[in-house]
């Protein structure tokens, strides 16, 4: 195994969601290289308590608040730190002690607390994909003002960041960023009205969580991805392609200005690109997993994305090429739009036409500030809740 230099503290932001657990089960995987010094959840008392006592970190964070007493009392006697809130969040992740911050949490929420890890230098596992969505540029700025290092978890973001290793940005022609196509590829678009939750959650590939599921339902997953392939790489978003691929085998590509492509291959498990993240800068790190055979290779196939049966897709191009607030009031409305969904408020098709409606009405911002990143939020959210109510 490929030592790294000396133990890394890592605070898991999301402990208790799909990424949290599986980057758990690395730092488990490897115990004498990480140690999980913070563990944060928002409202899963129950899961963070069974972390804690098996992790042993020196702090844990639950959210909401209202479950503070019960984690607090449950942990008693461990040496445990209890703590809750956002603003605790945002003050542990800067705390010395703590290398490594997976930002795991989902959407908006992740946002405070990995500004405040880059501005305290540290080292950032990205899996909140939502913190470039909304502020990509102000994320751009920042970065470039401090030491601080961001690498892609998402596992389409490292297959990139692994096939530019040793290549200049220059030589790049385009990005494919490639998509399952999720439950619906081949359903047609008259029967899309009908389908239920239940129906949407049964990702053909991946296991992932409820609020990921539906966005890979309605392929906004991807239009995210492709916004922070944007931020991360440095790229317009035209020069972003994004391909269907069903069997999830290859993670993305990247076309050069010779004719080459460059592809990175790997089973559809997320244990892969988190332990590639958290061994960075060292190298790779050696696992018992499962390896891919010939057989894995064997029938994979390409095909275009269905804009008219997706629109979402045109939906993330435009607000990407507009900038500004335009992908914060995006996202805000598909948080609102898809937890409708979830509990059976609204069709399917209406998560569609409530972020296309929230922002026709949103007022743009092109240069924005934090502060105006978490207004057009708040009202983003505002406007698109009255949607779902109506």
């Amino acid at each position: 195994m490929h030592k790294v230099q000396e133990r890394r503290n890592i605070a898991v932001l999301g402990s208790t969601g799909s990424i949290g657990r599986q980057t758990l089960d690395i730092i488990a995987e490897y115990p004498d290289l990480f140690h999980a010094w913070l563990l944060v959840a928002r409202s899963s008392a129950d899961l963070l308590i069974a972390q804690a006592r098996l992790m042993r970190p020196h702090m844990v964070i639950i959210a909401d608040e209202q479950y503070y007493e019960y984690v607090r009392d449950a942990l008693e006697g461990t040496g445990i730190e209890v703590a809750t809130g956002s603003a605790a969040i945002a003050q542990a992740v800067t705390a010395p002690e703590i290398d490594t911050v997976v930002t795991a949490m989902v959407g908006y929420s992740g946002l405070e607390s990995t500004i405040a890890a880059i501005k305290s230098g540290k080292r950032i596992a990205l899996a909140n994909k939502e913190t470039l969505v909304v502020a990509g540029e102000l994320i751009d700025r920042l970065l470039k003002e401090s030491s601080s290092v961001l690498y892609p978890v998402d596992s389409e973001h490292g297959a990139f960041y692994q096939c530019l290793v040793g290549e200049r940005m220059q030589d790049v022609e385009k990005l494919w960023l490639t998509a399952s196509g999720g439950p619906f590829r081949t359903l047609p678009k008259e029967q899309l009205a009908t389908v239920t939750a239940a129906d949407a959650l049964k990702h053909p590939n991946w296991s992932m969580g409820a609020k990921i599921t539906i966005d890979s339902a309605t392929m906004m997953n991807k239009g995210f991805e492709m916004i922070e392939a944007r931020w991360l790489f440095g790229v317009m978003p035209d020069d972003i392609e994004i391909v269907v691929h069903p069997q999830s085998i290859i993670h993305s590509m990247v076309a050069f200005k010779d004719g080459s492509v460059k592809a990175q291959l790997g089973l559809p498990d997320m244990h892969l690109p988190i332990r590639y993240a958290l061994g960075l800068p060292d190298g790779r790190l050696a696992s018992d997993c499962r390896k891919m055979t010939i057989e894995d290779m064997a029938n994979l196939t390409l095909e275009r994305p269905d804009f008219d049966k997706f629109p979402l897709l045109g939906t993330a191009y435009a607000a990407a090429r507009t900038g500004g607030t335009a992908p914060c009031v995006m996202n805000a409305a598909n948080e609102i739009a898809v937890a409708a969904f979830l509990q059976d408020k609204i069709r399917f098709t209406d998560i569609f036409h409530i972020i296309d409606k929230t922002m026709a009405q949103a007022r743009l911002i092109k240069r924005p500030t934090y502060d105006d990143y978490v207004v057009s939020n708040d009202e983003a959210r505002a406007f698109a809740t009255q949607l779902v109510q109506s």
